[in-house]
């Protein structure tokens, strides 16, 4: 069984906007869910796979330089689901973006996104 499902990705032109989705699965019960840090990782064309962002139990956000200021890490922990609000996206931007969680124990499918003119 997978762990968590990601979902939300696309094509989109620089300076775009997209938020991915992030669902836990019934594997993993809610009470777990919630106490537990949560993130967000991207491996980008020819690089190591990378975190780029973190969400504690109480909300607080972790977002790392190269996103910073234009990415947002949110959580509904009674639907076991955390966001990736992504705003002005740029080429470098691309990647195959995961979730789970931090550190992590397992990777899913991941879902792509492609910022291309």
């Amino acid at each position: 069984q997978v762990q968590f499902v990601e979902s939300g990705g696309g094509l989109v032109q620089p300076g775009g906007s997209l938020t991915l989705s992030c669902e836990a699965s019934e594997s993993i019960p809610g009470n777990f869910f919630s106490r537990m840090i949560i993130g967000w990782y991207r491996q980008q064309p020819g690089k190591q796979r990378e975190l780029i962002a973190s969400i504690y139990r109480d909300g607080t956000q972790d977002l790392k330089p190269p996103v910073e200021g234009r990415f947002t890490i949110s959580r509904e922990n009674a639907n076991k689901t955390v966001f990736l609000q992504m705003v002005d996206l740029q080429t470098d931007d691309t990647a195959v973006y995961y979730c789970g969680f931090v550190p992590a124990s397992s990777w899913g499918q991941g879902t792509q996104v492609i910022v291309s003119s």
